[in-house]
């Protein structure tokens, strides 16, 4: 379980694809202390929830490794990750931790495709369109997680929809490299989805 607020951005520093490319063996470089992550760990990489299988350092930097497969890279943009590409990190949340953002479970739902940007003094605004299918989750003033950040939606519109994004989301994690035509992981609402399936049951 996390809550959207990134901790560090991580390196891909290698990227080897395995079982006839279902799965894919990748080493994260991080600032993260090294005594603190066990084999077993899970830690969000861009809103995907990943296992460390193992962990070390190098050149003053904690590295780990993780696994995606399969269903992963068919349903993320992890498909398109590669070698010196970054990511948004956040450890698993610890009972006693505080809730900054919101609930997210780090399962991916889908890709959202940034429509437009529009750069604010200080700030920026993104339209992003998703599928019909997650649309019907995603209100305006709910929660939303965008390649692992927790944001608030601005204003939606059909299957667009916009998040504003302040300086320091910017300076803190990798949302100031995105641009039209991008592509992000999107985990919607867990209370939206729950909500929406009770109706389905009445």
């Amino acid at each position: 379980m996390f809550t959207g607020i990134v901790t560090d951005i991580g390196e891909i520093t290698s990227l080897k694809p395995v079982a006839q490319g279902q799965l894919h063996r990748m080493r994260i470089a991080s600032d993260y202390d090294q005594t603190t992550i066990a084999d077993g760990a899970s830690i969000a990489c861009n809103g995907v929830c990943l296992t460390v299988v193992a962990s070390g350092t190098a050149d003053g930097k904690t590295w780990f490794d993780v696994d995606a497969a399969a269903e992963t890279l068919g349903m993320t943009t992890a498909r398109h990750w590669a070698q010196g590409g970054r990511v948004n990190l956040e450890r698993a949340l610890k009972i006693g931790d505080e809730l900054g953002g919101h609930i997210v479970a780090g399962h991916a739902d889908g890709i959202a495709t940034i429509v437009k940007r529009d750069d604010l003094p200080d700030m920026a605004r993104f339209e992003l369109r998703t599928t019909r299918e997650l649309a019907r989750f995603i209100a305006a003033k709910g929660s939303i997680t965008l390649d692992g950040v927790s944001l608030t939606v601005n204003t939606v519109d059909d299957v667009t929809f916009s998040v504003l994004i302040i300086p320091h989301t910017l300076s803190v994690t990798t949302l100031s490299g995105w641009k039209a035509g991008s592509e992000v992981n999107i985990e919607v609402d867990l209370m939206a989805r729950y909500a929406a399936r009770l109706s389905e049951m009445k």
